[in-house]
């Protein structure tokens, strides 16, 4: 008799950007109440004046779907994630963040995304859902998940987190998934400026404070394509029918609104494709004008199925 485990498929959705294909690597989908507690404006009867947002975005009750992904690609040679998510064992205030157990690393690995094999780390912000990733725990101690890798932020975020009355679990964060990638010499803080900054051919940090005062937004450019990674700019798609919506945890709300509004405004009506840090399934899509606000045209994903 076989004893052999069974092989697992897994569907790793991606986009194709000029030459780079864009991979969505998936860690968890958040529970239902995330939304109301997250985008407390967009209230069910918010939702519900948006037939566009089902069944994809929200559910028939108008519950917004939200979840917790990387985006993994190559440009120009260089392997690059995008945002690491919430983390495996970590200890956190959020049920649903604490002590998951997720196969992240095997589907980023099966994506073609050893973790020994990324090149570079952007993180958007410092945030507990954004950074878990960083580092795994080995005997005992936190240390970085991509050792060959250089993390990359913006150095407003990282003063700003420096000189800020944290709270303990906040602490608790930096101390298992920040400070241990500083401790080992791979954390680079780079000033964007207004006009953004790129840090490799085809990558363009865009700022985009608000949510928190470093945030930035990632451009990839290859061969005539464009996409856009919002991080927390934009949550949801909600908020692009009702740009006003922000988050409970905006650092800075009326800043927050204001980069959303110029982000949409430079989407508009392009070929860009917009690939959304916490968008559920399709998650990418364009952004149209619609009426005096905008919708998200989808853009689905080509589902890449691997062998594990």
């Amino acid at each position: 008799m076989n004893t052999s485990p069974a092989h697992e498929t897994t569907a790793i959705p991606s986009w194709t950007v000029g030459d780079v294909t864009v991979h969505r690597v998936d860690e968890v989908l958040l529970p239902p109440s995330t939304g109301a507690w997250l985008l407390p404006d967009a209230t069910t009867d918010v939702v519900n004046q948006h037939d566009w947002l089902r069944p994809d975005f929200a559910d028939r009750d108008g519950i917004l779907r939200i979840d917790s992904h990387s985006f993994a690609f190559t440009v120009g040679g260089l392997r690059v994630l995008v945002d690491t998510g919430i983390g495996n064992g970590k200890t956190r205030a959020n049920p649903a963040w604490h002590d998951l157990r997720t196969d992240y690393i095997e589907r980023l690995t099966a994506a073609g995304y050893a973790p020994e094999t990324v090149d570079l780390v952007i993180l958007t912000h410092l945030h507990t859902d954004h950074v878990g990733w960083n580092t795994r725990e080995v005997d005992g101690a936190w240390v970085p998940a991509f050792p060959n890798a250089r993390y990359v932020t913006s150095r407003v975020e990282r003063e700003f987190w420096a000189a800020y009355d944290m709270d303990e679990p906040r602490k608790q964060m930096f101390r298992d998934s920040v400070i241990p990638v500083e401790e080992a010499g791979l954390l680079d803080l780079v000033d964007v400026s207004a006009e953004g900054i790129e840090i490799a051919p085809g990558l363009r940090l865009i700022t985009t404070p608000g949510h928190t005062p470093g945030h930035i937004a990632l451009k990839l450019s290859s061969r005539g394509g464009t996409a856009l990674i919002t991080g927390d700019c934009i949550h949801h798609p909600v908020q692009l029918a009702h740009p006003s919506i922000g988050s409970c945890v905006d650092i800075d709300p009326k800043q927050s609104e204001a980069s959303r509004r110029k982000l949409l405004g430079s989407l508009a009506d392009t070929d860009t494709l917009v690939l959304g840090t916490h968008f559920p399934q399709p998650t990418a899509g364009r952004v149209i004008t619609h009426g005096d606000a905008y919708r998200l045209s989808p853009v689905f994903a080509a589902p890449q199925t691997v062998t594990r």
